[in-house]
């Protein structure tokens, strides 16, 4: 029996390569649009688990492709196209939480506390869970296992080491569970 393809996603010899990645050509126009159409929905969806906005994620996730379009010509294959894709939407989704929360505090100073927002986007227990967790918990959560990121694809994502990753997924994990044990309390008591 023969081994598999040692060819990586841009066909140069080296590690054994996931064969449903997508290859990618940086800077061609066409791959990059493949890859708008082919990872749109799990940056979008990602997005809405950190902001918890869907009109706030939607605008990330178009600010997200505007970059990474201008920055298609620098995207190197050592990393996949949609981990380089995600990090450039928590980059931009964690600046726009920053300078949400400024104009927040700004509004405080004027007006006062303004009242809660009622959100359309609580759907289920575990939607309602993952809001209740920091942002990057959250998107750590997400990515691993509804986008099925490996920890060491995340370690890229995020720049950290990947044992960083590990430990910091298992505590979001933790999080989570606890959040989901409050809820349903809380539903039980209610």
């Amino acid at each position: 029996m023969s081994a598999p393809s040692t060819t990586d996603m841009n066909g140069a010899m080296g590690e054994q390569v996931d064969e449903q990645r997508p290859r990618y050509r940086p800077g061609d126009r066409a791959d990059f649009d493949r890859l708008y159409r082919d990872s749109y929905h799990r940056i979008l969806y990602t997005l809405v688990a950190i902001l918890r906005d869907q009109q706030s994620a939607e605008d990330c996730a178009q600010e997200t492709f505007a970059k990474a379009f201008r920055s298609w010509h620098r995207w190197t294959p050592e990393a996949p196209a949609e981990a380089w894709l995600h990090r450039i939407a928590l980059n931009t989704a964690f600046s726009h939480q920053r300078a949400e929360q400024r104009r927040n505090q700004h509004a405080q100073r004027v007006v006062g506390n303004p009242l809660p927002d009622v959100d359309p986007l609580s759907l289920t227990d575990m939607i309602v869970a993952l809001r209740q967790l920091p942002a990057q918990d959250a998107a750590l959560i997400v990515m691993r296992h509804l986008h099925g990121y490996s920890n060491r694809e995340l370690a890229v994502v995020l720049g950290l080491p990947e044992s960083t990753v590990s430990s910091r997924l298992a505590a979001a994990k933790r999080r989570l569970e606890e959040e989901l044990r409050t809820d349903d309390l809380v539903t039980e008591a209610g």
